[in-house]
């Protein structure tokens, strides 16, 4: 025998008070320590000492599940807005752009095809001319080669490698941003994830012609960080293999499609693709913030007795004191008088005769027509249509945005009348010179799981009638018969 037993045990007896240490001293004494029970004896010292560090060695507890850190908003500056032009439109799309660039807390760049003849004001972003595209194929027949320079345009802004930017946002010398609006929804968005965000045409022939699944590069539309890094990596192979495609939206979308991404659709982008007078779609907007409108040049004067640029200023005079409530449409009823009133805020109201339902009212009002030319256009909309009546007393008394003041949380917009000829109306509304609206600033909030609101007319009025809108009641109904 290697070992001589001893008498004692290998654990003292006083460690009984532990149960541990007793159970062990047991199995030790009536172990037989023979040659033959040393690897007996090594699997029991590796056991106890496996059970020691378990049970007796102070435990360090697992740590809890971390919770991601809040993240941050995003505000203007995480925006790059990359703006397609050339030297020939810049100078006369300039205000456009003035209308919605601030250099203080905007970041833009616009992307021209050569150089400026003269510098840049102060008011517009700075300009760079877009990179050689003379190596990529163009076979789209009576097409423009520069739908390639402006393709391009979401490579080189990713490749400038600005901080701190969280969004791509691209379109056109003609389009204009409603930016705190954009903000807020993509801040609906985690910019890390893949998202491409805009909106299709309006009319349903150029979504057939191109696709409903693109965003239409005129109405804008956003790229996020993480997606748009990607993008510029593989963007130059897809621009040789979609030559025979038309516009630069269309090579962008079909790029995305084959990373595996899909168009987010936001219905505040517009492209406006249709021609003349858009009152029917500016009174009967979506129930979603206003993010942009295009085609400028292609539609008349929004306010009467105003140039375009002069009419978009005024409609801006209320975009800067509740962006969030432009144009939303608010309905309300004068039972005795059997009149109802529409509201788009910061634009015009509607006072129609008699009892108009709500959802005949959200239809736009075909007060244009159709972007492509022709005797045998069809004129088919993204949107539910109803006809605009060519005799003026046929039509609703209109208000446009006069003056918008705000006080406390509190906006005062004011409207005044807008001549109807010598149409007759009812008694109630015939000396109506302006409606004023009262509204609380719109919480963005309440864009984002949207209800529209309610309002409510003044009991008397002559002259003058006032509105309030306000929040809807939990089963309160837009109707006259309640």
């Amino acid at each position: 025998m290697f070992f001589k037993r001893s008498k004692k045990p290998l654990i003292n007896s006083s460690s009984t008070s532990n149960p541990l240490l007793f159970y062990l001293n047991q199995m030790l004494k009536f172990i037989k320590l023979s040659p033959s029970r040393i690897k007996d004896l090594l699997l029991i010292v590796s056991l106890s000492i496996s059970l020691f560090l378990v049970f007796l060695h102070p435990q360090t507890p697992l740590p809890l599940a971390v919770t991601a850190p809040s993240r941050s908003p995003t505000h203007r500056h995480h925006l790059l807005f990359s703006i397609a032009s050339s030297a020939g439109s810049f100078p006369r799309r300039s205000s456009y752009i003035c209308l919605w660039y601030t250099p203080r807390d905007t970041r833009a760049i616009a992307f021209l095809d050569q150089r400026l003849s003269s510098s840049v004001g102060p008011n517009l972003p700075p300009v760079v001319v877009s990179g050689d595209t003379r190596s990529f194929p163009y076979t789209f027949k009576s097409g423009l080669r520069s739908a390639i320079r402006v393709a391009r345009v979401v490579k080189e802004a990713v490749d400038r490698n600005e901080k701190g930017i969280r969004w791509f946002v691209f379109g056109d010398d003609d389009t204009v941003f409603v930016v705190d609006n954009l903000v807020k929804v993509l801040s609906k968005y985690d910019h890390d994830k893949w998202y491409y965000v805009g909106s299709n045409s309006e009319s349903y022939e150029q979504n057939l012609k191109y696709s409903f699944d693109m965003a239409f590069g005129g109405g804008g539309f956003a790229i996020s960080y993480s997606l748009g890094k990607v993008l510029a990596r593989v963007l130059d192979s897809c621009l040789m293999r979609y030559a025979h495609l038309y516009g630069s939206d269309s090579r962008i979308w079909s790029c995305l499609v084959e990373l595996g991404v899909g168009l987010t659709h936001e219905p505040g982008f517009h492209q406006v693709d249709v021609r003349g007078s858009i009152f029917g779609m500016l009174t009967a907007h979506p129930l979603s913030p206003l993010v942009s409108l295009h085609h400028l040049d292609a539609m008349d004067p929004i306010f009467p007795n105003m140039d375009r640029t002069r009419a978009l200023e005024h409609l801006f005079k209320a975009v800067k004191v509740d962006s969030s409530r432009i144009l939303q449409q608010t309905v309300c009823y004068d039972h005795f008088n059997s009149l109802t009133v529409s509201v788009a805020w910061g634009y015009a109201v509607q006072i129609y005769e008699g009892n108009q339902l709500l959802p005949d009212l959200l239809s736009v009002q075909k007060t244009f027509s159709p972007w492509k030319r022709g005797a045998r256009v069809e004129d088919h909309f993204m949107f539910n249509t109803r006809e605009y009546p060519r005799n003026s007393c046929q039509r609703p008394l209109v208000f446009f945005l006069k003056s918008v003041a705000s006080n406390k949380n509190v906006v005062w917009s004011n409207y005044t009348r807008h001549s109807d000829g010598k149409c007759l109306r009812p008694d109630a509304i015939k000396n109506l010179k302006e409606v004023k609206v009262v509204s609380p600033e719109l919480d963005i909030d309440q864009m984002m799981a949207p209800r529209r609101q309610c309002c409510e007319i003044s009991s008397s009025y002559n002259e003058s009638m006032i509105i309030n809108i306000k929040n809807c009641g939990v089963d309160e109904l837009i109707s006259m018969d309640v």
